[in-house]
């Protein structure tokens, strides 16, 4: 097997999703994060790597704790034996992103993983050459990365974090959970792409379940806050959280506002809820990104990326926090419960 060079690039701090490799340069930047990247080279050079789920700091790049070696380790690949990984991680600074974005492909590397639109945009600016395994990213094809999910052409290839369709199920759920709920507040990103097509796809099912839903565009914390509390002055609210790089970075309040104002809340991944949030249901980002792995060994092994299909996720999980269930007044159906993945108590 060829000694390879990977990079990856992603776009902020999480400790459950890690950036992938492929043979060569490997960005990964997350959807819900801010901002890693990494290249893989011929050399086994020591550049800014994870290294046993610690964080290392090498050639002045901090790089966060992750799985990454131990994943490819079990597709046959190890870093500094027959390939070189280098990580960036941009900690949600756009300029950062781009400068990083640079880096990875002046390193020449085989292959360039990003997690997330927010550095698959940047990295895309800089190469059209160097082949880009994406994971996180909601709409490639609307976003300009692939040309159509089954043919991506081009140099970038991936997997989406879900299908619109996840939007419904979203307010479905938060209608299981809280059945006194007859308005929705959609928390969304109206910047994006994704921002739209996702309160579409709740806004398509909204008459059927009896609520009615409106938009709260996410820009930054103090407009998110009078949005909300206006919301919160009439009764039998609820919040729907969607993907977004700003819905991660505004969790913690997001988070709080729902509490202070007793609005249940669904959000479209577990962090959510490990962090104190009502229920979640999500793809599984972990197994997103060993699936994109799997892209990358293909790439070192010679596949181009505009052959290789853009996939949907394959494992979705359903995530409940009774502590915060109790502190809502809200009794949890027991067949909601047998469905989920995990219950935090």
């Amino acid at each position: 097997m060829p000694h390879a060079k990977l990079s990856l690039a992603r776009r902020g701090p999480s400790t459950h999703e890690t950036p992938r490799v492929h043979h060569g340069t490997c960005s990964c930047s997350d959807v819900a994060n801010r901002g890693v990247g990494a290249a893989v080279g011929t050399n086994a050079s020591d550049r800014g790597v994870f290294c046993g789920g610690r964080r290392r700091e090498r050639r002045g790049h901090t790089v966060p704790p992750g799985g990454v070696p131990a994943w490819f380790a079990a597709i046959g690949w190890s870093d500094g034996r027959n390939i070189q990984i280098d990580y960036r991680w941009g900690g949600g600074n756009a300029a950062l992103i781009r400068r990083y974005a640079e880096e990875l492909v002046a390193l020449s590397p085989d292959v360039i993983f990003s997690s997330g639109a927010a550095t698959v945009a940047p990295l895309l600016q800089v190469t059209r050459t160097v082949p880009i395994v994406f994971a996180g990213v909601v709409d490639p094809v609307g976003a300009g990365f692939v040309d159509n999910l089954a043919r991506p052409g081009g140099n970038a290839t991936g997997f989406i974090l879900f299908e619109y369709s996840l939007g419904g199920k979203l307010l479905e759920l938060l209608k299981q959970v809280a059945p006194s709920v007859t308005r929705a507040a959609v928390i969304r990103d109206a910047a994006l792409s994704a921002g739209t097509g996702q309160f579409g796809a709740i806004q398509s099912v909204a008459p059927s379940l009896g609520v009615e839903v409106s938009p709260v565009n996410l820009r930054d914390a103090p407009e998110l806050e009078g949005a909300i509390a206006n919301f919160a002055r009439s009764l039998n609210g609820g919040l729907i959280v969607t993907s977004s790089a700003l819905a991660v970075r505004n969790s913690g309040l997001i988070i709080a506002l729902a509490a202070r104002h007793k609005l249940p809340a669904v959000y479209y991944r577990r962090q959510f809820v490990i962090d104190g949030g009502l229920i979640s249901y999500g793809p599984d980002i972990i197994d997103q990104n060993r699936r994109a792995a799997g892209y990358v060994d293909r790439m070192l092994k010679g596949e181009k990326p505009g052959d290789l299909p853009v996939r949907a996720p394959t494992k979705y999980e359903l995530i409940v926090n009774l502590k915060t269930a109790k502190a809502f007044g809200l009794d949890v159906p027991p067949t909601l419960l047998a469905r989920a993945d995990e219950v935090i108590e």
